[in-house]
């Protein structure tokens, strides 16, 4: 006997739903004062904290995964690119450390540490917020100084976000 198709996607659903609820319930809508305008992008790196802004006193906060001991970086960017599914090729650093990485790591890999998308940030094209194929990483301080995020929340961002929204990273 053979599951009916319209059972056999149900028990699919309810097992991707029963398996990754964190991910999905990761972010979170929160009070936010600080002055910023709705539609920035607000990375806290001593709290591992990724705020949206949407105005009215809110923002949108997700869990990130920032820059280890000496590879946090604090300023200003602007989104200069979104890509789904990106190809990764390392940084001179990344590959000067680690020098058995291929130079370029196609999208949708599952060893891409871009994950499911990136948003480029300007400044010269070495930092980006992107997705994960490592959750355990999120909440660490653990990259080169890329900010990642759950792969559910990258993908929310990513439609929330403007190209050439402001990005400001604070300790």
């Amino acid at each position: 006997m053979h599951p009916s198709p319209l059972l056999a996607a149900t028990s699919a659903a309810l097992l991707l739903a029963a398996t990754m609820p964190q991910l999905a319930q990761a972010r979170e809508i929160v009070g936010f004062s600080d002055l910023y305008s709705s539609g920035t992008v607000v990375v806290k790196t001593n709290e591992r904290a990724l705020y949206y802004v949407l105005g009215n006193g809110k923002a949108v906060r997700y869990p990130v995964g920032v820059g280890r001991a000496g590879k946090q970086w604090t300023g200003m960017a602007r989104i200069s690119g979104k890509y789904l599914k990106p190809a990764w090729s390392p940084p001179e650093e990344v590959k000067r450390d680690k020098p058995s990485l291929p130079n370029v790591i196609p999208g949708g890999s599952p060893t891409n540490p871009m994950g499911a998308a990136a948003l480029t940030l300007s400044g010269g094209g070495e930092y980006a917020i992107h997705g994960t194929n490592n959750p355990g990483s999120v909440g660490g301080f653990v990259s080169y100084g890329c900010i990642r995020m759950y792969n559910a929340d990258v993908l929310d961002l990513y439609n929330r976000v403007s190209w050439g929204a402001p990005v400001v990273v604070t300790r």
